[in-house]
């Protein structure tokens, strides 16, 4: 018998018959009749582009699809356990315990006003009784276990003071917490960078030997998918397309479509190097460092150095590389330079000009010039605007295009270069997947025309169709308009294809940084080899 069978499954958005939107009259299937199953001991990879119903599947394993989305036909069966036969209060008993799910954006998933004890904490209590110091352990131990540094300092810690890698690592933690049969893992890895990613699966790997875990892993890195999987699965409108083990998929796939998605992968073929040497930013012994307070007043007893003296330039034009784990200081570096974190000690320069002692106001003309595509496309956007309206935002406030028809044809433009629709302009971020929300972050980017843009993990929601459709775009758009990128990544599949030169950053300091191809051949420092080899490839 299968740990986890799906049969037949349907899901639609049910049709309005008095809706004003012409397209909401009709019943929309989103999930069209598909089957799998999956093995104790087993990892099934569900693998396609945004939007194919690859998380809608998830969710639909445990009843957790909104109230707005119909399962029409079909049956989801748990160890022979009927799910859609039980109640909602059986439900509740299952999740988290049977079957538990590691959800595609942390920060929308984890709650803002618990801490990390609380967080990781309640699933153990609910399901195992515990509380005082058994838990304060356990939850330890968990966090530990998933490369959580410091585990005992930051049971009091708030997800907005971690990292995106590391909210990824208690949203794991969470789901490990009370040893499931089944997990449903949507885009477990995406926010981690290569060395934890690589310690999350061998800890997913050791787990499910040890105990029969059976795995549904929703992911778009092909690298994890040949290193991990046992079956491949490739969804796409709805239905799967290609089902089979994963040894004979990537040695010969028969769908078209899953050629394409192999083919899709970034080639290591390393860019020239700009031929301009104009620097258009300079930082310069840049720091960052947090207070660390205790004690009822609160005094100061130490610092956390997220940066400590980094030095580097970008040219007109330029696109560098910014490398390395969750916590090292990566996205602290690009939020000082767009004066969003208060600097402890450095010199920024921009085109000539010092810019890290403006006030607000005075750096207000900054802002069209940098513009930043943040990690997290969700948190980032206003969720009572429409698309039109977050689009618009910049371009209103910054004085560009009064005249509406013009506006409205450059937010056309700027969806379509995306790999959107026109009909997106009147829907709400929440209506679309996270790769489309990241896709409609970019445009927002460049709706404003800027000149050097802070690209914080841009790619990392993106299937990879799409991911080499956006850097392709990137650099169409730097070869046109002389755009340059402080291009903070994790991935280091797409450096070779989009990088002229790296800079690999390790606890808050630069260890390496050189043009990509000496930096990836012939790395210099113990780290970056590190990095390199903790890299997921197909085998």
């Amino acid at each position: 018998m299968s740990l986890l069978s799906v049969r037949d499954l349907r899901i639609e958005l049910p049709a309005i018959p008095n809706a004003q939107q012409p397209q909401r009259r009709q019943a929309r299937p989103l999930v069209k009749g598909i089957s799998f199953t999956i093995a104790a001991g087993e990892i099934m990879a569900l693998v396609g582009e945004s939007g194919s119903g690859k998380s809608l599947t998830a969710l639909a394993i445990l009843r957790l699809l909104p109230d707005a989305l119909a399962i029409t036909a079909g049956t989801i069966e748990l160890d022979g356990d009927a799910l859609f036969e039980r109640t909602e209060r059986q439900m509740n008993k299952v999740r988290g315990y049977r079957a538990a799910m590691i959800f595609q954006e942390p920060q929308s998933a984890l709650n803002p006003v618990q801490t990390l004890l609380q967080q990781v904490g309640e699933v153990l209590t609910l399901h195992k009784g515990l509380t005082g110091a058994a838990l304060k352990t356990a939850v330890i131990g968990l966090l530990d276990e998933v490369g959580i540094p410091d585990p005992q300092q930051r049971l009091s810690w708030y997800p907005h003071q971690l990292s995106g890698g590391q909210k990824q690592r208690v949203m794991i933690a969470m789901a490990l917490a009370c040893e499931p049969d089944l997990l449903v893992a949507d885009e477990p890895t995406t926010a981690l960078d290569v060395t934890i990613q690589k310690q999350i699966l061998e800890l997913l790997n050791q787990i499910r030997t040890a105990r029969g875990l059976g795995i549904l892993l929703i992911t778009h890195d092909m690298g994890v998918v040949s290193e991990m999987a046992d079956r491949v699965a490739v969804m796409r409108h709805g239905e799967i397309l290609e089902y089979r083990p994963c040894d004979e998929f990537f040695q010969a796939p028969q769908h078209e479509y899953s050629r394409q998605l192999i083919h899709s992968l970034p080639k290591r073929t390393f860019r020239d190097a700009v031929a301009s040497q104009q620097a258009l930013l300079t930082v310069e012994g840049l720091k960052v460092w947090f207070p660390q307070r205790k004690g009822v007043l609160q005094r100061v007893v130490g610092y956390t150095r997220a940066v400590d003296g980094v030095s580097f330039a970008i040219g007109k034009g330029e696109t560098l590389a910014l490398v390395g784990e969750s916590g090292s200081g990566k996205s602290t570096v690009g939020r000082a330079v767009l004066s969003l974190e208060p600097l402890t000690a450095g010199i920024v320069t921009f085109d000539g000009q010092r810019i890290d002692q403006l006030d607000q106001a005075a750096f207000r003309p900054y802002r069209k010039r940098i513009q930043v595509i943040f990690q997290d496309p969700f948190s980032s956007m206003n969720p009572r605007m429409t698309i039109r309206e977050i689009l618009s935002e910049g371009m209103i406030s910054l004085g560009l295009l009064d005249n509406p028809e013009q506006r409205e044809t450059k937010l056309q433009t700027l969806l379509l270069r995306v790999g959107m629709e026109v009909a997106h302009l009147d829907r709400y971020p929440h209506e679309f997947s996270g790769g489309q929300r990241q896709r409609i972050a970019i445009a927002r980017a460049i709706a404003v025309e800027p000149e050097l843009i802070i690209c914080d993990e841009p790619t990392s929601a993106l299937d990879v169709s799409i991911r080499g459709q956006v850097l392709e775009l990137l650099q169409e758009l730097q070869q046109e308009m002389g755009l340059s990128y402080l291009f903070i990544t994790h991935d280091l599949s797409i450096i070779p294809h989009l990088a002229h030169r790296v800079a690999v950053m390790n606890q808050g300091v630069l260890v390496e940084q050189g043009d990509c191809a000496s930096v990836m051949n012939q790395p210099q420092d113990a780290y970056t080899r590190a990095l390199l080899d903790a890299a997921p490839v197909i085998r």
